[in-house]
C-alpha cells in the first residue's frame, strides 16, 4: 500500500483502523499502555478500600455522598461511550461528517460529566470541609476520583485535537487508527468509572 493510498479517503477497507502496519502497531502499543493503567488504578482502588474508614473525626461516605448526582454523572459518561461507538460505526462506513459529529457529542457529554464532578468536589469542600488533607479517607478519595477525572480531561483534549486537526483533511488510513485508539481509551475511562461508582459510591452509601 503506497503513501497515496493511505492518504486517499476513497480507498478505505472495511477495518481502516487496522489496515496498515502503523495502525496495527498503535493498536498493540495501546494495549500495553492499558495494562499499565489498569495496574495503576487497581493500586488506587486497593488504597481507597484500605483507608476509607480513616475519617479523622470527619463525615463518612454515607453522610456525604449523594447518589442522584453521581447517577447523572454515570449516565453522562456511559452515554458518551455509546456515542463513541456510533462514531466508530461511521468510521468503518467512511462517513467522516457523522464520525466528527458523534465524536463531538462525546466531547460535550464528557464536559457535562466534568462539570458535575467539579460541582461535587466543591460541595464536599464547602459544605463538609472534606478536602484532600482532612483525612486519609479524603486523600484516598480525591486521589482515586481525581486521577480518573484527569484521565477524562486528557481524553477530551485528545478527541478534540483529532476533531479540529482533521476537520479539513477528511478520513484516511493515517488518521483512522488515531480515532479508533482514542475511542478505546474513552471506553477504558468509562469502565473505570463503573468500578468507581460501585466501589466508592454504592458501597459507601450502602
Amino acid at each position: 500500500m503506497t503513501e497515496q493510498d493511505i492518504m486517499n479517503p476513497k480507498k478505505m477497507p472495511l477495518q481502516p483502523e487496522k489496515a496498515t502496519l502503523e495502525g496495527k502497531n498503535k493498536f498493540l502499543g495501546f494495549w500495553f499502555f492499558l495494562g499499565g493503567e489498569a495496574v495503576l488504578f487497581a493500586s488506587l482502588f486497593g488504597t481507597y478500600l484500605a483507608l476509607n474508614g480513616s475519617l479523622n473525626g470527619g463525615k463518612s461516605a454515607e453522610e456525604m455522598f449523594g447518589l442522584p448526582l453521581v447517577f447523572i454523572m454515570t449516565m453522562l459518561l456511559l452515554t458518551s461511550s455509546l456515542t463513541s461507538v456510533y462514531a466508530m460505526h461511521h468510521l468503518r462506513n467512511n462517513d467522516f461528517k457523522r464520525l466528527q459529529l458523534w465524536m463531538s457529542i462525546t466531547v460535550i457529554l464528557g464536559l457535562g460529566f466534568l462539570a458535575c464532578e467539579i460541582y461535587e468536589f466543591y460541595h464536599y469542600i464547602t459544605d463538609y470541609g472534606f478536602t484532600f488533607r482532612s483525612s486519609a479517607f479524603g486523600s484516598a478519595f480525591y486521589t482515586l476520583v481525581g486521577f480518573h477525572g484527569g484521565h477524562v480531561v486528557f481524553g477530551l483534549a485528545w478527541i478534540t485535537a483529532l476533531i479540529v486537526r482533521n476537520a479539513k483533511r477528511g478520513l484516511n488510513l493515517y488518521n483512522a487508527p488515531k480515532y479508533y485508539i482514542a475511542s478505546l481509551y474513552w471506553h477504558f475511562i468509562d469502565v473505570v468509572w463503573v468500578f468507581i461508582f460501585t466501589v466508592v459510591y454504592l458501597m459507601g452509601v450502602l
